[in-house]
Parts: C-alpha cells; structure tokens; sequence
C-alpha cells in the first residue's frame, strides 16, 4: 500500500502540490488527471523523491520513504516517462538490465529476465536484444521503456505520460499491453495523464488534480456520474459521459440470449466499441462470441440504454 499524507511542494511563492493525501491498495492502477500545472507529475515525482516534498510523507508498506537515501529508493521503484528515457548508446538488452546490474544480478540471472520481458512484450529476444533505440518504432521503444521498469520486480511503477508520444492506434496497443503485464504481475501503478480518456481506460481509481489540490479521487465510474467540482465535470465531457460510461463494461455483462444475423463480436470487447460497431454497421442485434462460440447476443436497445446511465 502507497500512503500519501499531507504532501505538499513549494517553489519560491508558488504551490504546486497542496496538502495531497490517498491510499493506494496494493495491485491497483491509479491514474493522476488534471491540466498542465495543476501539480500531476510533482505529485508523482515526490514519491520516488526525484522531487523533495516541503512537508508531509509517502509511505511504501508502512515505511517512510526518507527512511533511506532516493538512490536506493529508486532502485525498487520502476519509473516510466514520456520519450522513454532509453540510453541511446545501449542495447535493448543492456538498457533493460540498468536497475538489476546496479542490484548486482549475475549474467544468467539478468539474460533470463530480459528475453522473459521481450517476449512479454512481443518482441522477439533473438530479433530486439542487440538493437539500439534509434532502431525501434516509438511504440517499440516504449514497450521497452516498460520492460526496464519491469526489470527488477518492483512492487511500485510510475509513470508520467508513458503513451503521450504514441499515435492514437499504438497508443490504445500499448494501454492494452500494459494492462495484460500488470493484470499478470500485480504491480501496483501509479500513472500520471491529462487524456480523462486514458485516465478511464486504465485506473481502478482516478486521482483529479486542480491548482495543485486533489479534488477527487474516485472511481472511473463515480467521477462520471457524480463529479465532485464543476471542473471535474468539465473534465470528464458532459457530452462524452455517455460513451465514457460504456468503456467501463465489456459485453458479457450485456449478452442476452437470442440469436442475431452477421459478424459477431467478442465477449471481451467493451460496450463503447459495441455500440459503435452496431450503429456503424445499422443492425438492431449483433450475435456475440466467446472463443469462437456464439453465447448469445447484444441489442441497440441495451446498448442504449446502459449509455443513459443511471437514472
């Protein structure tokens, strides 16, 4: 559990963090939202202390994280930024290997974790653990950004803007891929972005940040129907609050028996890209499938009415 009491940072005259305090559960993603200067990433860099606090504590499992120096800190902490941070001189391999050499990890031991990682990610070791970073893709070279995080097991992942660089397809592969690694590793991670739409897509909870105070933190599903602010509510999009509530279920909770004609659509597949697929394509039912096996169906009509939300 992440423990944030009172966390506060001031430069010169100016406060950019104002008394924060949240729990963070072990093995939940949460995700910081807000403008540009509303105090996310000081928040988040004040819990690795790349960033000294003014006043209040960040505690990891009941410990106090001035209890020991930020460089031994961070080794147990895996930091994610926005152009990856990769070391453009080193390999894939040796730049995934940073943290668990400096642990003093022996060779085998950091060979395994590496391709272990890269095949996690799909890349294929054999192909990915000699290359240099100018010789990736940008949604390759943030996949491996996340694997150098991963490396050394940390309990604790944050990352500041991590997809911001990406366009918007490889954007939504790599919120996919991180979703599966973290469901797999149970890291706890604490995620900073201004896109509300990310925010929902990955945090069991969403933390709004407004002029360097925290005036939410909530569920997805909570900040949606019952934002706290006005500015909360602007955030999330009074005219999006319909589709944003339908990326919060996926359409097993919604199959209905009955049969319906055409391509059907996977169990798995959240309501919002439903209704879109079924409006695109004008039917009033689509059959859906569980790997491969038609279970039942979806209607408009349902689709509808769970995008009016509660009434």
């Amino acid at each position: 559990m992440i423990e944030i009491e009172q966390l506060t940072k001031v430069f010169e005259h100016t406060t950019a963090v104002d008394a924060v305090s949240m729990q963070v559960e072990a093995g939940e993603i949460v995700a910081i939202v807000g403008t540009s200067g509303s105090g996310k990433t000081t928040l988040l860099r004040m819990i690795n202390r790349l960033i000294e606090p003014t006043a209040g504590s960040v505690r990891i499992d009941g410990e106090d994280t001035r209890a020991e120096p930020p460089y031994k800190l961070r080794r147990r902490i895996g930091y994610v930024i926005q152009n990856y941070g990769l070391f453009p001189h080193r390999t894939v391999a040796e730049n995934i290997a940073t943290v668990p050499l400096l642990l003093g990890w022996d060779k085998t031991r950091i060979a395994s974790k590496t391709d272990e990682l890269l095949t996690r990610f799909d890349l294929d070791p054999g192909q990915f653990r000699e290359r240099l970073p100018y010789e990736l893709s940008g949604g390759q070279q943030q996949r491996v950004g996340v694997a150098r995080a991963l490396a050394a097991d940390p309990k604790l992942l944050l990352m500041d803007e991590p997809f911001g660089a990406l366009d918007p397809i490889i954007r939504r592969r790599a919120q996919a891929d991180l979703l599966a690694v973290q469901k797999q590793s149970k890291t706890t991670i604490i995620l900073v972005t201004h896109d509300m739409e990310e925010a929902m897509a990955l945090g069991n909870r969403i933390a709004v940040m407004d002029q360097g105070k925290l005036v939410q933190y909530a569920t997805p599903r909570e900040i949606i129907t019952h934002p706290a602010t006005p500015f909360v509510a602007e955030l999330t999009g009074p005219s999006e609050r319909p589709f944003r509530l339908l990326t919060l279920e996926t359409v097993g909770r919604s199959v209905e028996p009955g049969e319906a004609p055409g391509q059907p659509i996977d169990i798995g597949t959240s309501l919002h890209d439903a209704y879109a697929e079924i409006l695109w394509s004008g039917r009033a039912a689509m059959p859906v499938s569980d790997n491969g096996a038609i279970v039942g169906r979806i209607t408009r009509a349902a689709l509808a009415a769970k995008a009016a939300g509660p009434q």
